[in-house]
């Protein structure tokens, strides 16, 4: 087990980031693999910037340049906090959503097809895996230490 927990440890992590890589370029989408992930957030709610760097992992300054970029693009608009007017929202454009579902669409459309090629067996491990991999996104949300 401890060989297991090491070799995932170990592998997990870049392997999951090369496939995001990956998929992405061989969708074609022009989204760089940084908006993309904060394109996907802002789909769940509208965010301010300071949420958005923790949440991305990315300083503050980085994710406000992100946001310039994207807003350039027609993809996201800012707007004062109703219940802060010192803060900042920023949210998806119709534009923005349009692009998120795009690209979702294209690297879905690369993966599904890999997945076709494969055997019932590995389709059925990475079922599997990304079920558990879902259990272990929420239990570090929640901080969960077990």
């Amino acid at each position: 087990m401890n060989r297991d927990v090491d070799h995932i440890a170990e592998h997990l992590v870049p392997r999951a980031s090369l496939l995001t890589r990956l998929l992405l370029r061989q969708s074609g989408t022009d989204i760089p693999r940084s908006e993309a992930g904060v394109l996907g957030t802002l789909g769940r709610g509208a965010r301010r910037i300071t949420d958005l760097a923790e949440h991305e992992g990315l300083a503050q300054p980085t994710m406000t340049l992100l946001i310039k970029r994207l807003e350039k693009r027609g993809w996201v608009a800012r707007e004062r906090d109703e219940a802060d007017g010192r803060a900042v929202l920023v949210s998806l454009t119709p534009a923005g959503f349009a692009a998120v579902q795009e690209a979702r669409a294209g690297y879905r459309a690369v993966l599904q097809d890999r997945l076709r090629s494969m055997t019932d067996a590995e389709v059925a491990a990475l079922t599997t895996a990304t079920d558990a991999l879902g259990g272990l996104v929420e239990a570090l949300q929640r901080g969960d230490e077990r």
